[in-house]
């Protein structure tokens, strides 16, 4: 259930309750000075903090879950930070980390083919990892931070477009790693016009309190990817 809160400008609002928000939750650790002992911690705090599931680099696949993590879910990244790779290369790393374990693909496109305008290029990249991994819940990442800097919104419901064409079951906004930025309300309430209710919108990058989760989700993320999941929870009603 829903409850009113009043955030720091002293505006009354109605905003989920933790519980709500845990469940919309990627726990997330991709930096690549992760160890295996971080990783064994990310999933002890996603059990504790009772959210949907963990992302990780694919390197660190399988993982060790514990069997009462409550249908705890895992996530791999492919072709990440950069999109750079060929797509021969994303698709069998995305192969590789649903064999491994992973239940969720998380891919980054060619940024610069979205840049340049070539979409054809950018749904082929996804459509190769989807024919790779047909099981696997597929987040494509737009990184549109950098989209809406270099090229603009069409950019970005372009990209949505071409991710919906190829098979995609989430738009994603960010890597968190781009110089450009994360996610923002501008960028999430953009893919959620465009995808409808046809593909969820993952908002990731940058998320760090309650209130920019709450913002993201109000503008229509249906997902979170957070690797500051205990703060951002703390900040929501019991």
């Amino acid at each position: 259930m829903t409850q009113p809160v009043t955030d720091s400008a002293g505006t009354s609002a109605v905003w989920p309750t933790r519980a709500e928000v845990a469940a919309l939750i990627d726990h997330t650790l991709l930096k690549p000075e992760a160890t295996p002992q971080d990783v064994q911690a990310l999933i002890a705090e996603a059990v504790d903090l009772g959210v949907l599931a963990v992302c990780v680099s694919p390197s660190m696949l399988p993982l060790d879950v514990p069997k009462d993590a409550n249908g705890l879910i895992v996530a791999a990244v492919v072709g990440f930070p950069s999109g750079k790779h060929l797509s021969s290369i994303k698709a069998h790393e995305a192969a590789l980390a649903v064999a491994a374990g992973a239940a969720e693909i998380d891919m980054v496109i060619d940024v610069g083919a979205a840049v340049a305008g070539d979409f054809a290029a950018v749904q082929a990249d996804i459509e190769a990892v989807r024919r790779a991994a047909p099981t696997a819940t597929l987040k494509v990442i737009i990184e549109s931070a950098a989209l809406l800097e270099r090229a603009g919104a069409d950019a970005v419901r372009a990209a949505c477009r071409a991710s919906e064409v190829a098979g995609a079951d989430f738009v994603k906004t960010s890597t968190g790693f781009h110089p450009s930025g994360g996610a923002t309300v501008e960028a999430v309430r953009i893919m959620a016009e465009t995808v409808g209710d046809r593909l969820q919108v993952k908002a990731s990058g940058g998320i760090r309190t309650a209130q920019d989760a709450a913002s993201m989700i109000e503008a229509g993320a249906t997902r979170l990817g957070l690797s500051s999941s205990r703060a951002v929870l703390d900040g929501f009603p019991d």
